[in-house]
């Protein structure tokens, strides 16, 4: 039978703090805080419902994170 696969932990981070800065230095923060991907999305966008570990999402509009969750 094969091992079942270690799920790394995500970076012990606080998204709502991402909401109010501007788009590229919150993508920055977050990879210096452990992120390894960080994905940007308008509002509204249409997205899959896949949890992805490592992942944290930054929905912006007008260059501002107005919303941001892990997965």
């Amino acid at each position: 039978m094969a091992p079942i696969p270690r799920i790394p932990e995500p970076p012990r981070d606080a998204p709502e703090s991402y909401v109010g800065l501007d788009a590229d230095g919150a993508a920055r923060l977050a990879r210096t805080r452990g992120w390894r991907t960080v994905r940007t999305l308008p509002p509204g966008a249409i997205v899959t419902m896949e949890y992805v570990a490592g992942r944290l999402n930054l929905e912006v509009a007008d260059d501002t994170v107005t919303r941001c969750w892990i997965g």
